[in-house]
């Protein structure tokens, strides 16, 4: 219990990912789980927007999902609405080098500077804005993202790899690997929260730009493989064009295993069960994205001990027209696991 509330889960929780879906997943588990036992992993590979324009300019680590990481882990509603605007507004009534940039963003290049680091810099934004919860860069290293496709064209950076499905000579070649153009030092925080974890959870996100790459951070795997921790993975509601057209749910476990190394550390796997109706799927067909299929028995054949868990935990969105994971019943599924 603090601030006069009480929650009622207190479990040790670590969690990997990046982007709204990663901002949705501790949006629910801050509303239920004690916020102090909370500790969000984040990429530091991005290299477009904002973000990569401050990661070139500045030196700086790219600090777009930290910056929602922290905005997701306030607890007061008033405090994060208020934030929320002042992160986002992207300074676009002024002119000259700042223009188009997120406030929020150059608030945590400027903490990095002035605490010699972007992990103090983190720190020091988590004291200023009161956030209990830990937002930890899985490296404190540089990092370029690198993918190789079917017939060995190689895509250099995050962006390129995130955006190629909207680029209109599309090839629809599968990614077969991505990695790291140089040797990754982990952020020795996050081992040691993986390694004192109850429950890993990976994020529902962009497969291979916002979620696979924190496994190929050295020793982070080897972490999880020691950990103790039940490791959940949040199946995405939709296939995204470019990284998994035509993805079923034995494809996303096939993926994860495959850069995990260890076909039996996913305890459980979380899917949606509840559907959208036949026009707005229609919508999502024109833009070459379909609800992702749960294929349980070709996941079973795969991986014989994963426990598969389908519950209704998607809303659909009229206005802005998206089908999105409702942050505390996707929280509540995972922390009522055993």
């Amino acid at each position: 219990m603090a601030n006069g509330k009480k929650y009622p889960y207190q479990q040790k929780i670590v969690t990997f990912g990046g982007g709204t879906g990663h901002f949705s997943l501790l949006r629910g588990l801050v509303e239920l789980n004690q916020p102090e036992l909370i500790s969000a992993v984040v990429g530091t590979w991005d290299s477009g927007g904002s973000s990569g324009r401050l990661r070139t300019e500045l030196g700086v680590l790219p600090p777009g999902d930290i910056r929602q990481c922290l905005l997701a882990l306030m607890e007061d509603p008033k405090q994060r609405q208020v934030a929320q605007k002042l992160f986002d507004d992207r300074l676009g009534n002024i002119s000259g080098p700042l223009k188009n940039h997120s406030l929020g963003n150059l608030i945590s290049a400027r903490l990095e500077h002035i605490y010699k680091g972007a992990d103090r810099g983190i720190e020091a934004e988590r004291l200023l804005f009161r956030i209990r919860g830990r937002v930890l860069p899985v490296s404190i290293s540089e990092l370029n993202l690198m993918a190789r496709l079917e017939g060995g064209e190689e895509l250099d950076g995050e962006t390129n790899i995130d955006l190629r499905g909207e680029k209109k000579d599309y090839n629809k070649k599968k990614i077969t690997r991505i990695y790291f153009e140089t040797n990754t030092d982990p952020n020795p925080e996050v081992i040691q929260a993986v390694v004192t974890a109850e429950k890993i959870v990976f994020s529902m996100g962009d497969l291979y730009t916002s979620v696979l790459p924190h496994l190929l951070v050295a020793g982070v795997k080897e972490a999880i493989e020691g950990s103790k921790a039940k490791v959940i993975l949040i199946l995405n509601l939709m296939t995204k064009m470019g990284e998994t057209d035509n993805f079923k749910a034995s494809d996303y476990l096939k993926s994860f295993l495959y850069y995990l190394g260890d076909k039996n550390r996913i305890d459980v796997m979380i899917a949606n069960s509840n559907g959208l109706d036949s026009e707005v799927l229609k919508v999502y067909k024109k833009d070459k994205q379909q609800p992702v299929e749960v294929d349980e028995g070709a996941c079973k054949k795969i991986a014989p001990g994963i426990k598969i868990i389908e519950k209704p935990l998607a809303v659909y969105h009229i206005r802005e027209h998206l089908f999105r994971h409702d942050p505390k019943e996707l929280a509540q599924a995972i922390l009522e696991l055993n």
